[in-house]
């Protein structure tokens, strides 16, 4: 018995020493892991086996036998840790696949991978002896599995290196060049004749993409065939380089107008031209670093006719942005430059623009020594158009207003106008009102604007009586006014949704229910603090967010 146990052991040695000599003859990771497995099956009689690495953190099975390769895909995604073989989507993958006997493979106490074993032929156990010889030819293998990863690693990257050397060398010179002209079409032509001169091809196209337009540049294709063919396919979508192989099982009627290279020219990883080209005329393939250049000399080619596009928008919004400027001035000039004073009112007015030139507007017009017009309105809409209607505005309620025509019919006449002059979708929500200094009474008509609020007693009164939204159509109904006797302490807020509609950086609005709250905790200062207080808690609530709309508040407190 003795002797049979000596006789084993010396053959497991003899069997250790020859298994070091192989797998440390040799650097290739997949010679050594395909060893490794094997002698590991032949020892065991094992039917199946799989081998997974420590691949940047995380187990993936690099040599396998006896397995699917659907049942590989199903290999679960964990952390290669010292413990992993514990990990319960690991052991549903053993027993899934019939693997019985599993052992890490560790090099200085860091996990290099596992080794898992199936059943046996001849369906015995592993023993604790078969686990121990395992584990053995395991410590044998880490260090020659490590070392080949290291190698393997260093390849990759004196690949990476050399690549990178290479690129940056072609490029250098091209680079100066394109950075000389100033025009797209120059940039476009160097870019062919560096093509035609590397490569030495008589069939090629540039393709630039601007929405769902193309632009074929210098193509020597037939051009409404390449067209026909490219809007059969998702062309947009290549995002990476095809080769001879790939174009035409892909692309079959490209390959046989005699495309063999496409290349997408791409800016921040989207697609936004192709080069296209055809058999070279020395009827060489194009190798993969040719084709890494072409996607190179490709990409800066149509960054820098990018950057050129974008100078030019540039220009064009600086000139566009000087304009805004000096409409937002004379957009300035057309509110009051000075708030009127009275015996038994006070009044304080703010219009805050948003960056854009906006529609609201406000006007205090002093029509004699006892009355005046008080008025706010938000034109629809942004921009240019938009302070143009609100100009027109201005000008029909300067006219009007000094008519003697009932507020109620004004309104009206001013609705008539702004429909007739103002083109379909844009419209004028409005309020105005005549106060009366004498009397202390306020008539007022509501065209589709935010009820301003009359805080009374600590209770709010809102001002909607009016009538439809200006400019809508020609006035049908007649717009109705409601006047007021104001008190002692009464306050009138009056203000566009530039407010109550302001955003703060999670998209919530200000709400009306807040503009009131606040109107009521204020209602006892004077017209001024009543105003600042609502501007300042606007801004401490929007906290810096961008506004798309204007603010625009009107106080008035009866003394």
């Amino acid at each position: 018995m003795q002797d049979n146990d000596n006789l084993k052991a010396k053959r497991n040695l003899t069997a250790l020493v020859e298994f070091s000599r192989v797998i440390n003859s040799s650097l290739d990771l997949n010679f050594i892991l395909n060893n490794v497995l094997l002698t590991c099956l032949g020892k065991f009689l094992a039917t199946r086996g799989v081998i997974a690495l420590n691949i940047s953190g995380k187990l993936q099975i690099k040599s396998y036998k006896g397995i699917s390769e659907d049942s590989i895909s199903l290999f679960p995604n964990i952390d290669a840790s010292e413990d992993c073989t514990e990990n319960d989507e690991l052991k549903n993958f053993f027993t899934d696949n019939n693997l019985l006997a599993s052992e890490k493979i560790s090099s200085s106490n860091e996990c290099v991978g596992i080794v898992c074993l199936g059943e046996k032929l001849n369906k015995q156990d592993y023993s604790k002896d078969d686990l121990d010889f395992l584990k053995t030819i395991l410590n044998i293998a880490a260090s020659a599995i490590q070392n080949s990863l290291i190698v393997e690693e260093l390849k990759l990257v004196n690949r990476e290196l050399d690549s990178r050397i290479q690129r940056l060398s072609s490029l250098f010179e091209l680079s100066k060049e394109f950075g000389l002209f100033s025009e797209s079409t120059k940039v476009t032509r160097l870019l062919i004749f560096s093509l035609i001169g590397q490569f030495l091809v008589q069939k090629y196209a540039l393709l630039r993409f601007e929405g769902n337009d193309i632009e074929v540049i210098e193509p020597k294709l037939p051009v409404e065939e390449l067209l026909s063919n490219l809007r059969k396919i998702d062309y947009h979508r290549i995002d990476a380089s095809l080769n001879k192989e790939q174009v035409a099982l892909l692309f079959p009627s490209l390959y046989s107008m005699g495309i063999e290279v496409i290349v997408p020219m791409q800016i921040q990883g989207r697609t936004k031209g192709l080069i296209i080209l055809g058999r070279r005329i020395n009827n060489v393939d194009y190798t993969d670093a040719d084709i890494e250049f072409i996607f190179s000399v490709g990409s800066l080619a149509i960054i820098s006719m990018e950057n050129r596009r974008l100078f030019r928008e540039a220009l064009e919004k600086q000139k566009m942005e000087e304009e805004l400027d000096l409409a937002r001035e004379i957009q300035r000039n057309l509110l009051p430059q000075k708030i009127p004073v009275y015996k038994n009112f006070d009044i304080a007015a703010v219009n805050v623009s948003s960056k854009q030139v906006g529609g609201d507007y406000y006007d205090i017009i002093e029509l004699d020594n006892d009355d005046c017009v008080v008025a706010i309105a938000d034109v629809s809409g942004k921009g240019v158009p938009a302070s143009l209607l609100m100009a027109n505005m201005q000008a029909f309620l300067q006219v009007i207003c000094r008519q003697n025509v009932p507020l109620d019919e004004a309104t009206g006449l001013i609705n008539d106008l702004i429909s007739k002059n103002t083109a379909d979708g844009k419209f004028i929500t409005f309020f105005w009102g005549i106060l009366n200094n004498i009397d202390m009474t306020f008539k007022y008509v509501n065209a589709g604007h935010n009820p301003p609020l009359l805080i009374r007693d600590g209770k709010i009164i809102k001002l909607e009586i009016g009538g439809m939204i200006l400019g809508v159509m020609k006035t049908i109904l007649p717009y109705r006014s409601e006047k007021i006797q104001l008190m002692k302490d009464d306050v009138l807020v009056m203000f566009t949704d530039g407010i109550s509609e302001a955003m703060n950086k999670k998209s919530e609005e200000f709400s009306d229910e807040a503009l009131e709250k606040l109107s009521l905790e204020m209602a006892s200062a004077s017209a001024e603090t009543i105003l600042k207080e609502i501007q300042s808690e606007v801004q401490r609530f929007t906290d810096g967010a961008n506004q798309s709309d204007d603010i625009t508040l009107v106080v008035l407190k009866v003394k």
